[in-house]
């Protein structure tokens, strides 16, 4: 396995970092849209999640890494005993190329399998390979329509249904999806927009000691991988451990009426379309919440994470050239004042 660079060395961009251990808190928040400048981490925190975040049981031989607790949610073949016999596995951060074609994201007919042994058999796409785990699109707003189309479908079912070339074959495909792209290139589209929970905005640091600390470490990383990620293992386990910990609190997290109607409010006020912004705002904020230790979530936890969850979300208004982020910002402070 390639080395790579640690989350915890990755020098600012805190939002960034936030909503991505948020996300990998709770799945069902739904992704992470990070848009940016070239050189500013994106792709680089990406790939550091996957050896930040700790092994999950699967059942052995499963091609899409069941989840053997939940009955509901097995592939047909993993069912009776093979069920009960299982494996730890790393949590799958898989990476969806902008000219992948729509036979390697959903699968296939297996060729070899058909000419040599004259049988019909399913190979497994990148959907498969990313149960459970991330899928990570960098240049997310240069992804073909068509391919745009077959992961809303997908994202929506959380099942992955191929019927072609005599082939009829579903299997689960529950994943959180990551993009990250420069807004120079084009816009995403809304349906696509839409479904990424929290969105973030990065830029290139404007203070020199900041920029500084970005070199000296890349610089070091580079000259020396192994040293430098054993330098930083021990802060990487403790965020393995943090976020372990609010998994498992996650549930027990509390959100009283007087959060919601904030939330509610603050949400009417940005005119945000339809209720997911409420439903992404509490359950970011649970999630902060978790990561943070509390056991209730609060006002503060809401202003963190409201610029993630709303921003993305707002109307253009005529009325008002703010740009989202700024329009957000002037709520939270109206509405979530201290």
């Amino acid at each position: 396995m390639a080395a790579t660079f640690p989350f915890s060395a990755i020098v600012a961009q805190d939002e960034m970092k936030r909503a991505i251990l948020i996300c990998a808190t709770d799945a069902s928040i739904g992704g992470v849209l990070v848009f940016g400048d070239r050189g500013t981490g994106k792709s680089t925190a990406v790939r550091a999640l996957a050896a930040l975040l700790p092994k999950m049981a699967a059942v052995r031989d499963c091609p899409y890494n069941c989840e053997p607790a939940r009955a509901a949610g097995l592939c047909a073949a993993c069912t009776g005993d093979r069920a009960s016999r299982t494996r730890q596995v790393p949590v799958p951060v898989v990476d969806l190329p902008l000219g992948a074609t729509e036979d390697r994201v959903v699968g296939a007919l297996d060729l070899e399998r058909a000419l040599t042994q004259g049988e019909k058999a399913f190979e497994p796409g990148l959907l498969a390979r990313a149960h459970r785990g991330f899928l990570y699109i960098d240049e997310v707003n240069l992804l073909e329509d068509h391919l745009v189309d077959l992961l809303l479908d997908v994202a929506a079912s959380g099942e992955n249904v191929v019927e072609r070339e005599g082939l009829s074959v579903r299997h689960p495909a529950r994943f959180v999806l990551i993009g990250s792209g420069n807004p120079e290139e084009g816009e995403l589209r809304p349906q696509l927009l839409d479904r990424f929970g929290l969105s973030v905005e990065v830029t290139t640091p404007s203070d020199l000691p900041t920029r500084m600390e970005v070199i000296r470490r890349r610089d070091a990383y580079e000259r020396d991988p192994e040293a430098f990620i054993a330098r930083w293992k021990s802060r990487d386990g403790r965020l393995r451990r943090q976020l372990v910990a609010a998994r498992a609190r996650l549930a027990d997290v509390e959100v009283p009426d007087a959060t919601l109607e904030l939330a509610a409010r603050l949400c009417m006020a940005l005119g945000t379309d339809g209720l997911r912004g409420e439903l992404t705002l509490i359950r970011a904020a649970r999630a902060w919440a978790a990561l943070e230790g509390d056991t209730r979530v609060d006002a503060a936890h809401l202003r963190t994470v409201a610029p993630s969850a709303l921003r993305h979300r707002l109307r253009r208004d005529p009325l008002d050239d703010a740009g989202s982020s700024v329009r957000v910002e002037r709520a939270v402070a109206e509405i979530l004042a201290a």
